[in-house]
């Protein structure tokens, strides 16, 4: 049975370098959490504390309400009952599939049916008997979450176990180990920089910034309430316009805008599929970056440029002009 996570107030580092500065993290049973940040943001130093393989400083962590680490509490990484994936999967090369996942599991656990039921769960049932170089990347790292999962952890860390994988493989591999982690109810906290990845898997999502969380909320609301500025640009793109609010309005090359704020400078922050595009008007499209399902196009209004999302269908030319129509709220940050 999987259970939840909480750390409180926790501090790390190493010698004369602080990372970690009083993290506050509640997971709750069978969610997955992504940590999202920057190289150097602590990501990494937070699940190697989460794990046992990095001392805690201050505070504590505690997983289904047992203490794992804290003031005179330091359980050891083997005995804290957490499964790991590492970013290459990390498999023993001269054992089988199978004997990766029972790597771990007591005699008797191994001459059972747990090993078939992870093989059956990441759906590689008839590969057991494969070694591990006969293998793509991606059945390589389910075999390394089935590893995970076979001894039944408190907790499931995955450090950027996709970052290996190319673009197309990434997103199939990531959909059948998010499937894997919910059918499974396993509770797990998967460490990556990159944002889709984040809010495409995670149930929550933990922004991360030198060693201090930013903002813990759904995928949907940190994407469309961001704490600051600096979430709202780290996650997707954006829009950022600095303005002056009066009366409950902000002035904006885009027209006056309504936000619920007292007067005073601040910046807006509006997404770029919020802004449309209509034929003919005072902006000036000046590049259109094609993605394929849909397109960024640059225009230019009053002398400042500006990101828009369109579709395939609605893609203008550069050089072509074009009016500007603002579509839901905007998010406004006072100075």
């Amino acid at each position: 049975m999987s259970t939840g996570l909480a750390v409180s107030g926790v501090h790390a580092g190493h010698p004369g370098v602080p990372v970690l500065h009083g993290v506050d993290l509640e997971l709750p049973p069978g969610a997955l959490l992504a940590v999202l940040g920057e190289s150097g943001s602590g990501k990494t130093t937070l699940l190697r504390c989460v794990a046992g393989f990095h001392p805690v400083a201050a505070g504590e962590i505690r997983l289904g309400g047992r203490v794992v680490a804290g003031p005179g509490v330091d359980v050891p990484p083997e005995r804290r009952r957490v499964g790991l994936v590492p970013q290459d999967g990390s498999l023993f090369a001269h054992l089988s599939v199978a004997g990766n996942v029972a790597f771990g599991l007591d005699r008797a656990t191994r001459r059972g049916t747990r090993v078939q039921e992870m093989l059956e769960l990441v759906g590689l049932a008839d590969l057991g008997d494969r070694m591990p170089a006969e293998l793509s990347g991606g059945q390589q790292q389910r075999v390394a979450l089935a590893r995970a999962l076979a001894p039944d952890p408190a907790l499931v860390l995955l450090d950027e176990p996709f970052s290996a994988l190319d673009a197309g493989l990434r997103a199939e591999v990531r959909e059948q180990v998010r499937e894997a982690l919910h059918t499974a109810g396993a509770t797990a906290v998967l460490v990556t920089h990159d944002q889709q990845e984040a809010l495409g898997v995670a149930d929550l999502v933990a922004v991360l910034r030198d060693g201090r969380v930013i903002q813990v909320a759904p995928p949907r609301e940190v994407y469309g309430a961001p704490a600051d500025v600096g979430v709202g640009t780290f996650i997707g793109e954006a829009v950022v316009l600095p303005v002056a609010v009066r009366d409950g309005c902000a002035a904006t090359v885009l027209g006056p805008l309504p936000v619920a704020a007292p007067d005073g400078p601040g910046r807006v922050l509006i997404r770029p599929e919020q802004v449309r595009l209509r034929p003919g008007g005072p902006a000036r499209v000046r590049e259109v970056i094609f993605h394929g399902h849909d397109a960024t196009v640059v225009v230019e209004l009053g002398g400042t440029a500006l990101r828009c999302r369109t579709s395939n269908a609605e893609t203008p030319e550069p050089g072509d002009r074009a009016s500007l129509e603002l579509s839901g709220p905007v998010r406004f940050y006072p100075d």
